[in-house]
């Protein structure tokens, strides 16, 4: 077993953790659908002591001057509670991803060869203070078959606590093992032993803000599943039309401003005629618009903007925009500022929608669509824990095959080589 010697706030629940993930590892879906089920009945059975683990902890944030809109994340109620065992349930309706088959062969030496997912292991997830994430990363760790470490914020660890004991109790009485799901402590310390805990934990997930994305991509030792700042784009085309142009830009900016996949920057080709109606709408909706010389003349209200405002994550109602000579200049603009997230076209010729699909180096590519569409329920994969902008195992949503590796079984009858 591991050394745990430097790992005096973690280690016991680690260790627990791995042992619990060699046996879930080979349950039969039957078992992780019916915990998950359990576990969704008892969130709503026993709501109120998690209401009233969540009251001292909204309190305590609102004691302590946190903005109202991250109070909002924080808080729940009945019908919240609902929504998260909801979740649970719907995971129940999907594929089991351990044991598919990826790809499969007969060699031409007679050996069978198949390539099946396999779950990852101990999954550490870092992450703010969201405690529906806690029951949707317990979940999805469950139905890959993984046991969940999770490390949520200081100012959710009431609720998470309240939340780990219905769902670690309703779990281990459907048949899981003790350990398959754990909460850390909710301290910065907590944060680097996952970050060093090689060889017990197989990969770590963070959620959140940049600074907390940075610091882990930085300091672990143990594999990184990258999820990522959202700057996204939104390119408007000549061709566009103007009614789908204006719909998509709202909805990509206004819809919910402080998620990952809402729009932060317009980019307008100068030949588009509508862009003064265009800036007007979003000015009209509550947007407060950031842009060149260009942008400016077109509407009164639109402050300059500089490299900060290109390279940022509003996460507001704030937008900056420009306007591009053509497409090259757009997707240069997209190149040099994009985080990889999401990016989108709103355009009739079907030239500048292949050139832009092609262009762009993106988790996700938008035609006439809305950034706001890039979720894993939306792209009718379930639930996810975050949208992954690194290129190596995942990319896009992280659903329930994202939370697999694969194994090779290579069949034989005697086979020497």
């Amino acid at each position: 077993m591991s050394d745990v010697s430097g790992l005096p706030l973690i280690g016991a629940a680690a260790l627990r953790a791995k042992a619990a993930s060699r046996v879930l590892r080979t349950l039969p879906t039957d078992t992780k659908d019916a915990a998950l089920a359990a576990m969704a009945g008892a969130l709503v059975e026993r709501a109120d002591e998690i209401l009233a683990a969540n009251a001292t902890d909204v309190a305590a944030a609102r004691a302590d001057g946190t903005p109202e809109a991250i109070v909002d994340r924080l808080r729940l109620d009945a019908g919240r509670i609902a929504g998260v065992a909801d979740a649970l349930r719907r995971l129940v309706a999907l594929p089991d991803p351990v044991g598919d088959v990826v790809r499969g062969s007969r060699l031409p030496n007679g050996l069978e060869l198949k390539q099946v997912r396999v779950p990852l292991g101990v999954v550490g997830i870092v992450y703010e203070a969201r405690p529906n994430v806690t029951v949707d990363a317990a979940g999805l760790c469950l139905k890959s078959g993984n046991a969940a470490l999770l490390r949520g914020s200081a100012s959710a660890f009431g609720t998470n606590t309240a939340l780990l004991a219905v769902l670690a109790e309703a779990g281990e009485k459907a048949g899981l093992p003790a350990g398959f799901v754990e909460l850390l402590p909710a301290d910065r310390a907590s944060v680097g032993e996952l970050l060093n805990a090689r060889g017990l934990v197989d990969v770590v997930i963070p959620r959140g803000g940049a600074s907390l994305i940075q610091r882990v991509v930085r300091e672990s030792r143990v594999p990184v599943i990258e999820t990522g700042e959202g700057n996204c784009h939104v390119y408007v085309d000549a061709s566009a039309d103007p009614e789908i142009a204006e719909a998509v830009v709202l909805n990509s900016k206004t819809h919910r401003v402080s998620v990952c996949n809402s729009a932060e920057t317009l980019l307008v080709h100068r030949d588009v005629p509508f862009l003064p109606r265009l800036l007007a709408a979003l000015a009209d909706a509550g947007v407060a618009l950031h842009g060149d010389d260009a942008a400016r003349s077109a509407h009164a209200g639109v402050v300059p903007a500089t490299d900060e405002d290109w390279g940022t994550e509003y996460l507001s109602m704030d937008m900056a925009v420009r306007v591009v000579d053509d497409l090259p200049q757009a997707l240069d603009h997209i190149a040099r500022w994009s985080t990889g997230h999401t990016e989108a076209i709103v355009a009739d010729s079907a030239r500048a929608i292949a050139e832009f699909t092609a262009g762009v180096d993106a988790a996700a590519v938008l035609v006439n669509a809305s950034t706001r569409f890039t979720d894993g329920g939306e792209f009718g994969f379930g639930a996810e824990i975050g949208i992954s902008t690194q290129k190596l195992h995942a990319r896009g949503p992280l659903g329930l095959p994202e939370l697999t590796s694969t194994t090779y079984v290579v069949t034989g009858s005697g086979h020497t080589r």
